[in-house]
């Protein structure tokens, strides 16, 4: 049995930390602003609790009771004509309130008007299947379970639908390392060999970046090209890396990587 590593600060080991910028929140007004947005929010209200609503990149925003997802959903497409379902998902807010935002972005053609209804789960909580008001919503909630872990009730196929079945851990999970944890590493040394050939192996190279010059199995030579899997280890004289064809294009100073420099710093 592998040690267990503790994944909580799993985001802050990424090389690059720059990419999960925090873009500033866009503008909200008011949903009185908008005549068709109005009439849409008062036939909701009739009918089941709005905890928020608001008007935001000209959608209306709606957040509702996670109990009542299937019910404001069919008012709005049988009753406010939202017939369409664009998309819907879930976000992985654990870390910061223990709970998943599920959302769901509907089109009305006849009107040009479209909804974002939201909703909070905790993290064991299940959600009911709007499969039987949208069609597009099999896959969906189908993906939701798979990546992120959110249990959908009375689904008509409610399984994993991109990972194996016998996957263990949630990839879009902000918990989830991004080069994948230690199961991942091993399950396909594991499925392929056996686990008794993992000292012979090694783990999976995960490192999408990572390029081993003399690997002619995972990756293109660099260099020159030679056949898969050729054993360039003996009676082949080695070469120069070359970034640029010799007598490169006019007036382009030709690229020398003995005179590179690595940056470590990324805040240079």
């Amino acid at each position: 049995m592998r040690a267990y590593v503790d994944k909580k600060n799993v985001q802050k080991k990424p090389y690059y930390t720059d990419r999960f910028f925090k873009s500033p929140q866009v503008p909200k007004s008011d949903v009185s602003s908008d005549d068709v947005f109005s009439n849409d929010l008062e036939a909701l209200k009739a009918e089941f609790e709005v905890k928020e609503a608001y008007i935001q990149l000209n959608h209306m925003v709606v957040i509702i009771d996670s109990k009542d997802n299937f019910n404001v959903l069919k008012l709005l497409k049988e009753k406010q004509n939202y017939e369409q379902m664009m998309e819907m998902s879930a976000i992985d807010w654990l870390a910061k309130s223990g709970e998943f935002e599920v959302f769901y972005e509907l089109l009305s053609v006849s009107k040009a008007k479209r909804i974002r209804v939201k909703c909070l789960i905790k993290e064991n909580e299940a959600i009911e299947s709007v499969e039987k008001l949208y069609r597009s919503a099999n896959f969906s909630e189908r993906e939701m379970y798979d990546m992120l872990g959110v249990k959908v009730n009375n689904h008509s196929f409610m399984k994993r639908i991109l990972m194996p079945d016998d996957w263990e851990g949630y990839p879009l999970r902000k918990t989830y390392p991004l080069q994948g944890d230690e199961f991942a590493s091993w399950y396909e040394i594991d499925k392929i060999f056996g686990k008794e050939a993992r000292d012979i192996i090694g783990p999976e190279l995960r490192d999408s970046a990572h390029i081993e010059r003399y690997d002619t199995e995972r990756f293109a030579r660099l260099g020159h090209e030679v056949p898969f899997g050729h054993n360039i280890k003996a009676n082949e004289p080695d070469t120069d890396l070359e970034y640029q064809e010799k007598e490169g294009v006019f007036l382009i100073q030709e690229f020398d990587p003995k005179k590179t420099v690595v940056i470590t710093d990324r805040d240079r």
